[in-house]
């Protein structure tokens, strides 16, 4: 079997794959595996100078680096720089910070001492998607290597230039032999690859339905999983909202990467007191958004990653209508154009049963619902299986903090700004958006072994 590299502006193929073969992937894992055995007793320091290396690279690789996820997922490429750029933060953060985040915490008993310890567990296997797709891959990586772990990666079948260019980076930066490995292949051997007994423990950014797979076969092997999924966000604006700050927040949320990310912006509660004018000019800047080439740094929105994924929530808005909601903008395709571009949409007039209320909408498509006042527009919020990210705007900055704190059900709350990931905030969600964090100590965490040492 190939796997295909498919630029999503034309439809063209860039280049075809062969897949990793059992044996090499076997293989492969063993190898990652006796890597664990010396790199475990590498010290911190040592640690730190390679992925100080890792970053120095991404630096020099940027434009490169750019190029491959803009050809191979369609992201355009001023959001491409800027994703290697978050990587660079994110290596530097931990350089910075992995000594403190590993240092044994003492702990008063009565013994003559006792403390807790932070070990490395192995190796771990990185189920990362194409949306992001290095700064998915590296945001796991990076903490994992610095805390002593190992790691093998199985990228989206459509990003495989960036799976190897990720490879390939790590081997540039002077690292041991197999610290990092990548392998090239479909979903259909995941669960073969989480059930070989090397394999520690497992971290998945994908679908709900993805995570519900991992995780079922991770429990049968007891094997820890981290599952960071899908979400439907809701930001709130409320009465006394700042409507021009809020709407230029709403629209970048809803925007970043083509509306193609787990955190994006989807769904947006406005009271009904400012609600027509919240409208008007969400619709006004979604309207002028510039949608083609990603490689013309004045667009800002590329094509989708893949025609099936157009062609999905093009059936999702099309239910949506159908069922009664409202098309205020965009909503139909241009067959005529190449590529698999899908133009911003705006949706009101969303209730419950409809995929646009219910589902989580994976593009530039936003669903606009009234309420009738606070209290209504937070069980609007939270009227979701999802529960990834959320926001509120208002100009009540202690009411904001009271409601991100204790009234919105997500993991990743933010006040009058979008959503975003932090390498110094833990990153997260509920309910359907999986269970523990990446980033910040308490990601670091997941992939430790928390060891209580007790001296009588």
């Amino acid at each position: 079997m190939l796997l295909k590299s498919i630029n999503p502006a034309n439809g063209e193929i860039v280049r075809e794959y062969p897949e990793s073969q059992w044996e090499e992937i076997d293989n492969t894992i063993r190898d990652v595996k006796n890597a664990f055995k010396s790199w475990r007793k590498t010290s911190i320091q040592k640690r730190i100078d390679h992925v100080k290396n890792l970053a120095r690279l991404l630096e020099i690789k940027k434009e490169g680096l750019s190029f491959t996820i803009t050809i191979e997922m369609g992201k355009p490429i001023v959001e491409s720089r800027a994703e290697i750029d978050k990587c660079i933060w994110l290596c530097n953060y931990y350089c910075d910070n992995i000594d403190e985040f590993l240092k044994p915490r003492p702990v008063t008993t009565e013994a003559t001492e006792s403390y807790v310890s932070f070990q490395p567990i192995g190796v771990i296997l990185a189920i990362m998607p194409w949306n992001f797709p290095l700064w998915q891959v590296f945001r796991c990586a990076i903490p994992s290597i610095l805390a002593g772990n190992t790691m093998v990666l199985k990228h989206a079948s459509n990003v495989p230039g960036c799976s190897i260019a990720i490879e390939d980076l790590f081997l540039e930066s002077d690292f041991p032999d197999d610290i990092f490995r990548s392998v090239l292949t479909s979903n259909r051997k995941v669960e073969r690859m989480i059930a070989n007994k090397r394999i520690a423990a497992v971290t998945l950014t994908g679908s709900t339905k993805a995570g519900q797979a991992v995780a079922k076969t991770s429990g049968t092997y007891l094997k820890k999983c981290v599952l960071e999924l899908g979400g439907s966000d809701p930001y709130i604006i409320l009465n006394d909202a700042d409507l021009d700050l809020a709407v230029e927040a709403c629209i970048k949320g809803r925007l970043l990467n083509t509306g193609q990310s787990c955190i994006g912006a989807k769904r947006f509660i406005a009271t009904e007191k400012i609600y027509e004018e919240f409208e008007h000019k969400f619709v006004k800047e979604m309207k002028s958004a510039t949608m083609g080439d990603p490689f013309n740094e004045f667009n800002q929105l590329g094509p989708m990653a893949r025609g099936n994924i157009r062609e999905d929530l093009m059936s999702q808005v099309n239910k949506s209508v159908s069922l009664g909601a409202n098309l205020l903008c965009g909503g139909e395709i241009n067959y005529d154009i190449e590529g698999f571009y899908y133009p911003p949409t705006v949706l009101s007039n969303v209730q419950a049963g409809m995929p646009a209320y219910n589902q989580e909408l994976f593009g530039p498509v936003a669903s606009l619902m009234k309420a009738k006042g606070e209290q209504e527009a937070i069980k609007i919020a939270n009227d979701t299986s999802f529960g990834l990210g959320a926001a509120v705007f208002t100009s009540d900055l202690d009411r904001g903090k009271y409601i991100a704190e204790y009234e919105l059900d997500a993991g990743c709350c933010f006040v009058n700004d979008f959503v975003k990931s932090d390498p110094r905030l833990p990153f997260g969600g509920v309910k359907e958006s999986g269970y523990g964090r990446e980033l910040s100590i308490y990601g670091l965490y997941e992939f430790v072994n928390i060891k209580s040492i007790y001296i009588k």
